[in-house]
C-alpha cells in the first residue's frame, strides 16, 4: 500500500516548520531546566517523532521515558483512557515534562497528569506538538505548544489514522472522503 496525495487534503505544517519550532522549544527547555535533569516522558505512539526531533536540539542533561496512552479508535475518542508501561517510583521528586503529539479534548492528558501528581513529582509540565483549542474540554495549561491548529483531522509526523500515516514528514489534513464508512 502506498500513500497517495489524495489521502491528504493539504499540508498544514511542513517538516521545515516542525524542525524550526522544535529548535525553539528545545531552547526553552534548556533555559527552564538547566541543572534540573528533567525526565521527558513520551506518550506513545504519536509523540515519538516529536520527541526524537526535540532530542536533536536539547543540550542539557535529561532523561527520557515512554508510556503508552490511548483513547482513540479511528477518528473518535472512546472516552476511556488506558495507560501502560508506567513505573511510578522513578518519578518521585523529579521534574517531569509530558511530551504529547496533540491536545484535542485534553481528557487523556488530564488523566495522565493526575497519575503523575500522585507519584510525588517535583514539577509537571506539558509539551504538545499540536493543540486544537476548539475541542479542549479541560484546562491543562500546557506550557510548551508547538502549533495551534483548526478542528481538522490531521495525520503525519506521528499522528495516525488507524495506525497509518505516522511516517509522513509533515502534518496534513486528512481527506475524510477516503475514510472507511
Amino acid at each position: 500500500m502506498h500513500f497517495i496525495e489524495e489521502d491528504v487534503l493539504k499540508i498544514l505544517i511542513t517538516n521545515e516548520e516542525i524542525n524550526t519550532r522544535c529548535q525553539e522549544l528545545a531552547k526553552e527547555i534548556d533555559n527552564d531546566y538547566e541543572d534540573k535533569n528533567p525526565i521527558l516522558v513520551c506518550l506513545l505512539k504519536g509523540a515519538l517523532p516529536f520527541l526524537a526531533k526535540l532530542l536533536e536540539h536539547i543540550k542539557i542533561p535529561m532523561e527520557i521515558d515512554c508510556i503508552k496512552v490511548h483513547s482513540y479508535s479511528g477518528t473518535n475518542s472512546t472516552g476511556k483512557v488506558t495507560i501502560e508501561h508506567l513505573k511510578s517510583e522513578k518519578y518521585k521528586n523529579r521534574h517531569v515534562i509530558l511530551v504529547e503529539d496533540i491536545i484535542d479534548t485534553g481528557l487523556t492528558l488530564n488523566e495522565t497528569c493526575k497519575l503523575f501528581k500522585e507519584f510525588g513529582v517535583e514539577s509537571l509540565e506539558i509539551m504538545s506538538l499540536l493543540n486544537k483549542p476548539v475541542l479542549n474540554k479541560v484546562e491543562l495549561n500546557a506550557k510548551y505548544i508547538g502549533f495551534e491548529i483548526p478542528n481538522e483531522f490531521v495525520i503525519g509526523f506521528g499522528l495516525d489514522y488507524n495506525e497509518q500515516y505516522r511516517n509522513l514528514p509533515y502534518i496534513g489534513i486528512m481527506n475524510t472522503d477516503k475514510l472507511e464508512k
